[in-house]
């Protein structure tokens, strides 16, 4: 197509670097009830609003049928046809840029889908050295993978070229197979860098890894890829299962306050440390790191729909523990990630939905469904079917939610904590090495220290107090009503978070 034919009107746009941003993830079939690019326009002063700074897209690039996540992509020069096409796509990122927000597309170079997937029959594509969850891996270190690797790195440049794109998020590069002295991942980071020289503009790269391994932020001089970010799933994985109390699965790892308090200090809990889950050891430290280079939430897209009725944390948890869970990944040392409607609450489903047109692989996903949740200990008939129309609308977000309660309280501490996140400097300094914890596993109180700023939470059912350094604080925010401020910290009521300011005056109780 002709890219030159699209009348931009962002020439002066520049993003906003990640240490200021507040990352909000959206899948477009669900984020309004149209599932449209132009639809999602729309909504954009609601973003503005709440302070996102980058909107982050689940993958766009055509897929089988009408609705899916976009992870089954196979043409993925081509933005889906449902949801617009490439026209539609180059408005929506500019009406993005217009009220200065920033556009992050999540893309998938680990696999291709099993339908209409057929690249193999024209080249080696795939290669059978390697396995990945999802199918065959893909060629970037055997014979002929320089015209793959090309191929890929071409898509990567015309999304961030000819759509505008800020930057990109790598959905699960561990399934990146690749033993070169140069790497696929190094290779596109330095053609990115290139290409954000040649425009002018800053260019990002954000992996998603299951391997807790900083050296794929490490710079070029340590042998590394220098991307700029990753997201950061023990941190979710620490918040999740204090909130919830679920220990299966991946979650049998945590669940402890020690961990959520090494989250806060670390990003990875598991930094060289066994893991029962894996019967490893598992991870490495991000020794030296900042806090900016991780994003931390405590839901996004995978965390939501991999559960087998897509429940929210809304629909898993009081209105005090969400007030709990969005002060401490607001408030924390990492880049905050928001899931689509989770900064009102809101209690529609996120399912996982899939339209195959072939019957063999629409029950082939059906029974991989049922067998993935089985570790988790969900029955087949709790799993709503993928292929049905209705779990894909059940998804949509319901956006008049917003004028009725919990929601409306629920958006207004969003917007309170964000504006505090703005307002206070020791908030988003990125400083891992200034970030202190404190915690009783007992009790179930937790303060996170962040230069004078305290945040104290308080998880059990009943009214206690966290204790405080000496001196005076001032409260700025709290979940409940005012704390009570006493000679050796603060009382909390259930289930409530307090985030206060200390001075090295004198308390007085």
């Amino acid at each position: 197509m002709d890219h030159a034919a699209f009348s931009w009107s962002d020439g002066g746009f520049q993003a906003p670097p990640l240490s200021t941003a507040l990352v909000y993830e959206l899948h477009i079939g669900t984020f309004t009830p149209e599932g449209t690019f132009d639809a999602a326009i729309e909504r954009l002063g609601h973003l503005v609003q709440l302070g996102v700074t980058h909107v982050e897209l689940m993958p766009v690039n055509e897929f089988p049928g009408a609705r899916g996540w976009g992870y089954d992509g196979v043409d993925l020069f081509a933005p889906h046809h449902a949801y617009g096409g490439p026209d539609a796509l180059k408005r929506l990122v500019n009406a993005c840029h217009a009220r200065g927000l920033a556009v992050v597309l999540d893309v998938v170079y680990n696999h291709l889908g099993p339908s209409g997937n057929y690249l193999s029959r024209f080249a080696p594509y795939f290669t059978n050295r390697y396995g990945t969850p999802w199918g065959p891996a893909l060629n970037f270190d055997g014979p002929h993978s320089n015209e793959v690797r090309r191929f890929f790195c071409d898509n990567a440049l015309m999304w961030l070229r000819d759509y505008h794109f800020d930057g990109l998020r790598l959905d699960a590069v561990h399934a990146i197979f690749d033993t070169s002295a140069v790497p696929f991942l190094e290779q596109l980071g330095a053609e990115v860098r290139e290409l954000a020289a040649q425009l002018g503009r800053p260019l990002m790269l954000i992996p998603e890894s299951d391997l807790n391994d900083p050296r794929l932020l490490w710079p070029v001089e340590r042998g590394s890829f220098a991307l700029d970010a990753q997201w950061s799933d023990d941190f979710h994985h620490a918040l999740h299962a204090v909130l919830t109390g679920e220990r299966s699965g991946y979650y049998e790892d945590f669940g402890a306050l020690a961990d959520l308090a090494k989250a806060m200090r670390n990003a990875y809990v598991y930094d060289g440390r066994h893991s029962l889950h894996r019967q490893r050891r598992h991870g490495r430290p991000p020794t030296g790191l900042s806090g900016h280079r991780f994003l931390a939430y405590a839901q996004n897209h995978d965390q939501i729909g991999n559960r087998a009725r897509g429940e929210r944390l809304s629909q898993l948890v009081s209105t005090n523990r969400l007030k709990i869970a969005a002060a401490l990944v607001l408030t924390s040392p990492f880049v905050p990630l928001l899931f689509q409607g989770e900064e009102w609450g809101a209690r529609t489903p996120f399912l996982f939905f899939s339209d195959h047109s072939e019957p063999a692989l629409a029950q082939a996903t059906r029974e991989g469904r049922q067998r993935e949740f089985a570790a988790f200990g969900w029955k087949p008939d709790e799993i709503p079917d993928p292929q049905a129309a209705d779990t894909f609308a059940r998804s949509k977000l319901d956006w008049s939610e917003l004028s009725r309660q919990p929601h409306r309280e629920l958006l207004d501490w969003h917007r309170r904590l964000i504006q505090l996140r703005r307002a206070e400097p020791w908030l988003t300094d990125g400083r891992l090495d200034r970030v202190q914890t404190r915690f009783d596993e007992a009790a179930r109180w937790l303060v996170v220290e962040r230069g004078p700023i305290s945040v104290a939470c308080n998880f059990a059912a009943h009214r206690q107090e966290a204790p405080l350094r000496s001196g005076n604080h001032e409260s700025l925010l709290t979940s409940e009503k005012t704390p009570e401020l006493t000679a050796a910290g603060v009382v909390l009521p259930p289930e409530s978070v307090a985030i206060l300011k200390w001075s090295e005056e004198t308390r007085r109780p």
